[in-house]
């Protein structure tokens, strides 16, 4: 046996994999491993983590590199080349669509068989689901029927309906923007949370309401509904359903509040509830100008006005007169409102999974869209020193495969650098990593990630992008 033991690296070094990594800072935040290795990737697996350096048919020296799990995005709208390729030169190697999903799951998939750089997902959606039903042409999100319009009976069914085809083909769980649709009763939200109970699938949500409290100490008026007021009625609907909820970009829609929002998230999980929440690491949301969100009385609920918000097609802040301009005309647009030092204890706070929420057009959107990983792991890692390295890794990583692998088993060989592990795996300069999308110019790829990993294969190459190669693939529950 003590031979065996003795022969092992020996064995490991002399074999010829597909792909070497030498030298790397390896960190695999399932184990806890974070020292220099060398991974040898064959058959799109990871199939040796070493001590001594490795032989590949491709060798990349990685010295003075770190080595992780590919980042996942939970929330990633941007489903197209142009949008995947930012994702790619920021360490993504699984981007999903799962706050607002899409009607029909089978279509989302087929549309992009073949053309993906990396791997994408999407659930069913509730709210693409309501605009199909009530004939709602609102881009992204409603602005007509679906928007405001409660639903009959017969239209619930027909929702309920289409989660149950959707998962059953494969849907990743259930999509909700329930403040976009706020004609949506609480009884149409708690049928639509039965029909996905019924096959164990999770929730992504954009709770009902934001914001923080408007109604003074002291007052007798009651409070209008604020952000704590939406995450208690998820809460309420997973514990009588029993469905698992994730409650998305918790800063935007907490603002202020946001960290006692994530205190209610924590104290719910010991209790029991499979419940879950993200944050992105800016100070601005973005959303349609059409949208619910700017129905009467936004001002107060946002605690913003018109000259914080910023029109993505000129770079303007809006006055009233171009507000209503441009609510009548639809657009996006950017909201300047969350607090740095809420961003900075979400992003901290080691329970709280990244994620973009970023979509990109023609080059204009928000710069989360191009920057979210590399802003963490530069401002907030290395420059102020939120949290460790490691625990960033964990959050941009384990922490996302962890909260679907129950529904999609595919999702317990990513997150992790491992022997038997996918070999979706992100390279970057920890010294150097940086955003370099803003909010005049969204589109900037991120700078210091080096190489890029998907299914074996490098799409991501000494920080230039691969085009010929499309090795993604789509995600879906129920696979392994």
């Amino acid at each position: 046996m003590r031979t065996l033991l003795a022969l092992f690296p020996a064995l490991l070094a002399a074999q010829t994999y597909d792909l070497a990594l030498n030298n790397a800072h390896v960190i695999d935040p399932e184990s806890g491993l974070s020292a220099v290795r060398h991974i040898g990737i064959a058959g799109g697996k990871i199939a040796a983590i070493s001590r001594t350096p490795l032989q590949g048919k491709q060798t990349l020296d990685c010295a003075g590199l770190t080595a992780a799990p590919g980042f996942i995005d939970l929330h990633a709208h941007g489903q197209d080349e142009e949008n995947q390729v930012l994702q790619l030169q920021d360490g993504v190697t699984t981007a999903l669509e799962l706050e607002l999903g899409d009607a029909d799951v089978e279509a989302w998939h087929a549309a992009r068989a073949g053309k993906r750089f990396i791997h994408s997902g999407v659930t069913v959606g509730h709210v693409p689901l309501r605009k199909q039903i009530f004939e709602d042409t609102g881009d992204l999100v409603p602005s007509g029927p679906a928007k405001d319009n409660a639903a009959s009976e017969e239209q619930i069914t027909r929702i309920r309906a289409g989660i149950e085809r959707g998962l059953l083909r494969g849907a990743l769980g259930l999509g909700f923007g329930i403040q976009y649709t706020p004609g949506a009763s609480r009884w149409e939200i708690l049928e639509t949370f039965r029909a996905g109970a019924r096959f164990q699938a999770p929730a992504f949500i954009h709770i009902r309401t934001m914001g923080v409290p408007t109604v003074a100490a002291g007052s007798k008026a009651a409070p209008a509904p604020d952000a704590l007021t939406g995450l208690q009625e998820i809460i309420a609907a997973s514990a009588i359903t029993g469905m698992p909820v994730h409650m998305v970009h918790v800063t935007s829609s907490g603002l202020r509040q946001a960290p006692r929002l994530i205190q209610t998230v924590m104290e719910a999980r010991a209790r029991g509830i499979d419940i879950s929440t993200e944050c992105y690491p800016y100070t601005a949301a973005m959303t349609g100008i059409q949208s619910a969100i700017f129905d009467e009385g936004w001002q107060q609920v946002l605690g913003i006005s018109y000259g914080d918000l910023q029109w993505i097609a000129t770079g303007e802040r809006l006055t009233a007169e171009t507000f209503a301009k441009y609510r009548r005309e639809g657009g996006i647009v950017i909201m300047h409102m969350i607090p740095e030092e809420v961003v900075r204890f979400a992003v901290g706070h080691p329970e709280v999974i990244i994620a973009s929420d970023g979509l990109l057009r023609d080059g204009k959107g928000h710069p989360r869209g191009a920057g979210t990983f590399a802003r963490v792991l530069g401002r907030y890692v290395r420059e102020q020193k939120v949290l460790t390295l490691e625990s960033a890794i964990r959050k941009m990583t384990l922490l996302p495969a962890q909260r679907l692998e129950k529904f999609a088993p595919v999702m317990k060989n990513k997150g992790r650098i491992r022997v038997g592990a996918d070999a979706d795996i992100t390279v970057f300069d920890a010294a150097h990593v940086v955003d370099r999308a803003t909010f005049e110019q969204p589109a900037l790829p991120s700078g210091g990630i080096a190489h890029v990993i998907v299914g074996g294969v490098p799409v991501l190459l000494h920080a230039a992008v691969q085009h010929g190669v499309h090795p993604g693939q789509g995600i879906r529950a129920g696979t392994r």
